[in-house]
């Protein structure tokens, strides 16, 4: 696990700007945090690095939004925060080719139905910025985080000494 204090929505962006450059093809991340963590200002950093033009819609009422990539492929961008359970997640057509990249907002919602998370992300607030931890779930994420640590201009949050 690596941690990093976002001070402002700049920040924000340039974390999402270094996720984007550094990402494994295919990515499926999954995004946790609370209403108004930032999960959504993130994906769409996120998009616009990989060089998604017009308008980024959030996907809280459509749970899905489609993004085609400039490099190939496309992203989604799921929020699940309004599905009743896993199985509605079948209607959403999702299993339709594969997507270069997944960013699922409320992945708990749809448990058992996702693919598996290479990264989970979680985002909490904390004062006047936020702080995002980042987890590997897989070995793909294993290597991403170990290409993200080694950019310059991202300094991790230390780990405490036990």
């Amino acid at each position: 696990m690596i941690g990093f204090q976002l001070q402002d929505e700049a920040a924000t962006r340039g974390l999402a700007a270094r996720l984007a450059a550094t990402a494994p093809v295919p990515a499926v991340v999954y995004l946790h945090g609370d209403l108004g963590s930032g999960k959504s200002t993130l994906a769409r950093a996120w998009l616009r690095a990989l060089g998604v033009s017009g308008t980024v819609r959030s996907p809280t009422y459509t749970l899905v939004e489609r993004y085609p990539l400039a490099s190939g492929g496309e992203a989604l961008h799921l929020d699940l925060y309004r599905i009743g359970a896993p199985g509605e997640l079948e209607y959403l057509g999702l299993d339709e080719g594969g997507a270069a990249l997944w960013l699922v907002e409320w992945p708990d919602r749809g448990a058992g139905a996702l693919p598996t998370p290479d990264l989970h992300l979680r985002l909490s607030m904390e004062g006047e910025g936020r702080v995002a931890q980042l987890v590997a779930e897989s070995e793909a994420g294993e290597a991403w985080l170990r290409r993200l640590t080694e950019m310059d201009g991202l300094r991790p949050i230390p780990e405490p000494n036990p």
